[in-house]
């Protein structure tokens, strides 16, 4: 619905980027009809519906008969009739998104991406917003670099919510607008665009190196016992471990106080070295390529809930959950899902986003958990192991 300060709001948003050579599209989702948008989903079991609201859009996700926690659903149009195509040839020229949405769940994150008919690389103009609160509006925007897009050309916007969980949501879309802008001229992108699985850097360009302060398994078949004593016996002599299979999780978690005041510089990563891997299952033939591929790995969770100060000596899957549901307690959106390194004594490193390592910082998260995906079986060196390589947390902070 148009009140005054949305027909304010939508006014600045067409005059601002009106300037001559400059063109603009804007869907300000006021009709009682949404008009050009579909929705697509895939991988999981997820169904998504797109429903106009009083002055927006609902992106209605149902993903209850999911069962692994890898699905997508999106919304996605033609834009080419309202921008000038012929200035993507200019290289000074880029494509710029922008929409103000909100979650009814949170943390999550949802993403853009930009294509056309010609795009085979999805993941580069594709950027991830952290939103950090339920039901609050957030504006985000994403500039593109090196958009390949012209004449003749269908442009595609999209707005994507991933792997949300075995769950109901919602995502409302207030407005959602593209310009084609100077690339030397366009204002900073809002919401801190996040890259897509970011390479690594070197663990050597961080300043600070946190080994893991508590780490321990929990089990959901055994949910009151604890399992830090988790050991195997490698030719070198005994090692302390922590396995993750499909009933036995690693949980991990560091002493915030030691990071008190300090602001997350950029994004974090998670080094785990492996002890032994066992995995396989030929699951593209069962479950098709897409959804296929995505196993044989491990998830990232954020542990939002349940025993904040939770000890490893002590800990259990009852305990940390205090009786509370696991939704309650973990994001049932993972952070990241890669594999483990297949070679004994071998580091495999996952990458945090900075919103995520900021809440560890703070003490928002109350630490990580790694669950399987797929039917493996991985192991890695626990904090006591004798020969070392344990978790450790890489990242670089400033006091704020």
């Amino acid at each position: 619905m148009l009140t005054p300060p949305r027909l304010l709001t939508l006014f600045l948003l067409i005059l601002i980027p009106v300037v001559p050579g400059r063109a603009q599209w804007i869907d300000g989702f006021d009709g009682p009809k949404i008009e050009g948008w579909f929705t697509m989903t895939g991988d999981g079991a997820a169904q998504a519906t797109l429903v106009p609201q009083d002055g927006f859009a609902r992106l209605t996700i149902d993903a209850t008969a999911d069962q692994h926690g890898v699905w997508y659903t999106l919304i996605k149009r033609d834009v080419s009739a309202g921008l000038d195509l012929a200035k993507l040839r200019d290289p000074v020229y880029e494509l710029r998104v922008e929409a103000r949405v909100r979650s009814s769940h949170a943390p999550r994150r949802v993403n853009f991406m930009l294509n056309t008919q010609r795009t085979t690389d999805y993941h580069e103009h594709l950027r991830e917003y952290d939103l950090a609160e339920p039901n609050t509006w957030y504006v985000i925007s994403m500039t593109t670099r090196n958009f390949d897009a012209g004449p003749g050309d269908s442009v595609f916007v999209q707005l994507c919510a991933t792997d949300f969980g075995p769950d109901h949501y919602e995502v409302d879309i207030d407005y959602y607008r593209a310009d084609v802008v100077r690339r030397d001229e366009a204002a900073p992108d809002l919401g801190e665009p996040l890259a897509y699985h970011p390479p690594v850097p070197p663990v050597a360009t961080f300043s600070h190196h946190a080994p893991v302060t508590h780490d321990s398994v929990i089990s959901t078949d055994f949910p009151d016992v604890n399992f830090n004593d988790w050991r195997v016996r490698e030719p070198a002599g005994p090692a302390r471990v922590l396995t993750v299979n499909g009933t036995q999780w690693i949980v991990l978690r560091w002493d915030v106080a030691a990071f008190r005041g300090l602001q997350a510089d950029g994004g974090g990563v998670l080094e785990l070295t492996t002890s032994s891997l066992a995995l396989g299952g030929r699951y593209q033939a069962a479950m098709g390529r897409d959804l296929g591929e995505e196993f044989g790995k491990i998830h990232v969770i954020e542990i939002l809930g349940g025993d904040p100060a939770w000890d490893q000596e002590t800990v259990t899957y009852q305990s940390l959950l205090q009786g509370r549901a696991y939704a309650d307690v973990f994001n049932t959106q993972m952070i990241i899902d890669l594999e483990l390194a297949d070679q004994p004594g071998a580091p495999a490193f996952f990458t945090l986003p900075r919103p995520v390592l900021q809440r560890l910082l703070d003490g928002q998260s109350k630490g990580l958990l790694i669950r399987p995906l797929g039917a493996l079986s991985g192991t890695i060196y626990a904090s006591e192991n004798p020969a070392g390589h344990g978790p450790v947390l890489h990242f670089n902070a400033r006091k704020k």
